[in-house]
């Protein structure tokens, strides 16, 4: 079905690519806040989830005693609306929520939990309900503070400026540029005209634009930004492309006024799209001077000439770039629009926002200005289907439904985690359900302590008892410390036992290897985790040295303290080396130490 709709302008240049590393936020965004900890319904019930069955998870938090232990927020994932809106609003599904979403908050706050809901940026949710925040983000906002609701988890299915999951394919028009040939500069003056070819003159930034030699026609394509909702993608750098064109014109310090002409070719598929930006970088800064669609095109190397754009060049150095990153700029409007109706309906908020886009349009870059943790990847688990049949945990899977796919690319995205930032989120925790081991729960959770990462639930609650071991690995207060400690530092990989020129940085997909992962933590100590990716039995030597811990904040002494925080047992270390030999498959050993 043809998409009219038109991305919202950018209200100003703070919503632009160029400010995504400034460190500002937007709309009052939240800072200094720790991990979320709490239960989703999504992994265990799906669209399935009622009324009676939240009401007993949130009895089963606090019977279990999960609250003392961090585990605050309640969350009613997708299902619980009715598929359409009513007079504007969003409803309740009476039979699945009879008594409506206040009551269940009220509910679930006398018990001194906190209290969850969901939504989308599109149009629709991902099981179908037609009941996206899409133009409707300040009256859902005010429901949502009507209700009481304390966290919101929202997704990007439907959403109509890029082809997401269940979005039209041909939306990849808004988020590529057009395959670039040439451009030419006309002098209003003179009337002189400057024609350069992308072959000869035109120079590639960041990652993803290619030149496409093939053939008689040489031009420049996929200008625009990876798509990272699936596994093989880096995290680490420039994950947009752009075009440019450095020329010099002039005696420095003079303007001049010039048409500027791009030769295109448009289409509607990734890598080829008809909407462009233009911007002119030289002493005076970046300007942008177009941000718009072009005409479409016979086919996408059916090249003409575009129609003017007046620009003003200043004599000396000047950069023409052609890009194209609305697929990060419409997103963060977006979920900046529900941020703003938030802070509207009620200043003084302590909303948590969960951004949900699976990572499709790299949001380490520019979710901290709105949100309090980012998905990194698609779902953890897929489940078996929308009508509340479980989801299965894996412990590999070559996409992204399995702990390692998420772990190798959650690893190496430290540098995005922060207090002023907010955390990089794997997906919920898959610790007792069905297809994982004790032994990979164990290291699951070890993981997403270890690197900062959110902490929901997403099995059914019913299958814990006090002192079983579902219950001794949720529970593990040690290791919930290092998710909650003051510091906020995600952990860094500073060694692993494949070849990497950086374990720090590096993404790596084989798991027939073992990290080793180190913590900063608040108290001058750290923790160093033994991670066996393998599902083989690991042997070596498996070590780490004191003076290999790079951390400023890490305190230094001629003995340690040693906690293993799995088995609790304690030693005293005088070499400052500490080192295993063995890991069984799947395995951990997790160390906390400290200056005797």
């Amino acid at each position: 079905m043809e998409n009219n709709m038109t991305p919202t302008p950018l209200k100003s240049d703070a919503f632009r690519f160029d400010s995504f590393k400034n460190g500002e936020v937007l709309y009052n965004k939240k800072k200094n806040r720790l991990p979320a900890m709490g239960w989703n319904s999504w992994n265990a019930f799906g669209s399935g989830n009622t009324e009676e069955l939240t009401k007993a998870m949130a009895d089963k938090i606090t019977e279990l005693g999960l609250d003392k232990l961090g585990y605050s927020y309640c969350v009613l994932d997708d299902g619980c609306y009715k598929p359409e809106r009513e007079d504007g609003k969003l409803v309740n599904e009476p039979k699945k929520f009879p008594s409506g979403f206040r009551a269940l908050a009220d509910y679930i706050h006398a018990k001194g939990l906190k209290f969850g809901m969901y939504n989308d940026i599109g149009t629709n949710l991902c099981a179908g309900a037609a009941v996206g925040t899409y133009l409707h983000e300040a009256v859902d906002a005010k429901s949502y503070i009507d209700w009481g609701v304390d966290f919101i988890k929202v997704d990007n299915c439907y959403y109509m400026f890029d082809n997401a999951t269940f979005s039209n394919p041909e939306n990849a028009r808004f988020v590529y540029a057009p395959n670039i040939k040439g451009i030419k500069l006309v002098s209003k003056e003179t009337s002189e005209s400057i024609i350069l070819f992308v072959e000869e003159a035109g120079k590639l930034t960041g990652k993803g634009a290619q030149l496409n030699e093939e053939g008689a026609v040489k031009y420049v394509t996929n200008i625009g930004t990876f798509d990272g909702t699936n596994t093989g993608t880096t995290p680490v750098g420039d994950m947009s492309g752009e075009l440019h064109f450095n020329f010099n014109i002039g005696i420095p310090g003079e303007y001049e006024e010039y048409d500027l002409f791009v030769e295109y070719a448009t289409g509607r598929e990734p890598g080829t799209g008809e909407w462009l930006q233009i911007a002119v970088d030289n002493e005076d800064g970046s300007k942008l001077i177009y941000d718009d669609f072009l005409e479409p095109t016979e086919g996408k190397e059916s090249f003409i000439w575009s129609k003017a754009t007046p620009v003003t060049l200043k004599k000396g150095k000047n950069i023409i770039r052609l890009m194209n990153h609305r697929r990060q700029e419409n997103t963060l409007n977006s979920y900046a629009e529900l941020l703003k109706g938030f802070s509207e309906a009620a200043p003084d908020n302590d909303i948590i926002l969960s951004i949900c886009e699976w990572g499709k349009t790299q949001p380490q870059n520019w979710g901290y200005k709105v949100g309090d943790s980012w998905r990194i990847l698609n779902d953890i688990t897929f489940r078996v289907g929308w009508d509340g049949n479980p989801g299965i945990g894996r412990w590999f899977d070559p996409g992204t439904p399995s702990v390692t796919s998420q772990y190798n690319k959650a690893v190496v995205m430290d540098e995005f985690a922060g207090l002023d930032k907010g955390w990089n989120d794997p997906d919920m925790l898959m610790i007792g359900m069905d297809g994982m081991t004790d032994i990979q729960c164990k290291t699951h959770m070890t993981m997403w302590c270890m690197m900062n990462s959110p902490l929901m639930l997403g099995l059914d609650l019913r299958r814990v008892k006090k002192g079983d071991w579902i219950y001794e690995i949720i529970a593990n207060d040690k290791l919930i410390a290092l998710n909650q400690d003051s510091l906020g530092t995600q952990a860094k990989r500073l060694s692993t036992s494949v070849e990497s020129s950086d374990p720090s940085k590096e993404y790596i997909t084989n798991i027939d290897r073992v990290d080793i992962l180190v913590k900063p933590l608040a108290d001058g100590g750290a923790a160093i985790s033994f991670i066996n990716v393998s599902e083989r039995k690991q042997t070596g030597d498996f070590k780490i040295m004191v003076d290999d811990i790079p951390f400023a904040s890490f305190k230094k002494g001629e003995k340690y303290k040693v906690t293993d925080l799995w088995t609790g047992e304690e030693s005293v270390n005088t070499d400052g080396v500490f080192s295993v030999k063995e890991l069984a498959a799947c395995d951990n050993v997790t160390i906390r130490i400290s200056v005797c």
